[in-house]
């Protein structure tokens, strides 16, 4: 190597340092079935055995200075992408491509030397919120325009869903807080979890992505006019929990009875059966919560 090469070789180790790296993971066995086909998968001995190679070469690229992180590998998805942009899905090439428009699409989570057992399920969570985010941004965007004063049925949504937060948590009060919204959504219920924090004073914390991902669930449902609703369980030191809750009709969330509170936790969601409540733990009535002012919500027809 001439001493131009080696200064060129130096000169270059600095910015791969820089460079980060992402990694595709497949969530369980069935996904690892779906593509056992392909090499490397084919020649490993199981789903346990590709964990275990999936975590070396995670502690090789982190050794190496450079950011890395984890995307999921959706064996569905990944065919389709395939298919859409021609590509050989038995290609190292293609699942590189695949892995990075993940990774643009932001469903990843940084590696920070933790096992493999725990990482699995912090990606299923953001690649679920990525696929939720989504899909409410669709209704959103589909929502078109208010029949009663030709404004943006999605954009006003999403402005009514951001003040239904700020309220619920000012009412609230101080402590921990835990919202769930949730509305029909094809086969499926399409649901956001937020972890709130309130001071004394006041103050507001909670992580962004899921922020992002209620305000969204919650317009989709005030855009369409979806029976969907919000729940709130408030944790304090040294006492019981408290759960409200509110049915989103008419554009906004109205409060629910104890009865109705007590009646949706205390009941089996597929068979219908009583279930015991749970110890600690008081049903209270949601309260108000002052409607902002407008017409906008969704079409006449409900749709």
């Amino acid at each position: 190597m001439s001493r131009s090469d080696r200064k060129t070789t130096a000169a270059r180790q600095p910015l791969l340092r820089e460079a980060t790296a992402t990694l595709a993971l497949l969530a369980d066995e069935d996904d690892f079935a779906a593509m056992r086909e392909y090499p490397p998968f084919t020649a490993l001995g199981g789903y346990r055995a590709y964990l275990r190679q999936t975590e070396e070469a995670l502690r090789a690229l982190a050794a190496r200075d450079g950011h890395t992180t984890v995307a999921l590998l959706d064996p569905d998805r990944y065919h389709a992408y395939c298919t859409e942009h021609a590509l050989d899905p038995a290609k190292p090439a293609s699942r590189a491509r695949y892995t990075a428009e993940v990774a643009a699409a932001g469903a990843t989570v940084p590696y920070d030397g933790q096992p493999v057992g725990l990482l699995l399920p912090q990606l299923v969570d953001a690649a679920e919120r990525r696929a939720g985010l989504e899909f409410a941004t669709t209704l959103l965007a589909a929502a078109g325009a208010c029949p009663g004063c030709g404004e943006d049925i999605g954009r006003t949504a999403c402005s009514r869903a951001s003040q239904a937060l700020l309220r619920l948590a000012a009412a609230a009060g101080p402590g921990v807080h835990h919202l769930v919204c949730s509305m029909p959504a094809g086969p499926a219920p399409l649901t956001a979890a937020l972890h709130v924090e309130s001071g004394e004073r006041g103050g507001l914390r909670s992580p962004e992505a899921e922020t992002l991902l209620f305000c969204s669930v919650l317009a989709a449902g005030i855009a369409t006019g979806a029976p969907g609703g919000v729940v709130l369980r408030t944790s304090v030191p040294d006492g019981r929990d408290r759960l409200r809750g509110w049915a989103l009709r008419g554009a906004w969330l109205r409060p629910l009875t104890a009865a109705e509170v007590f009646s949706a936790y205390c009941t089996d969601p597929e068979t219908g059966e009583p279930v015991a409540p749970e110890p600690g733990v008081d049903h209270l009535p949601g309260f108000d919560l002052p409607e902002p002012d407008g017409c906008c919500g969704p079409p006449a027809d409900g749709g």
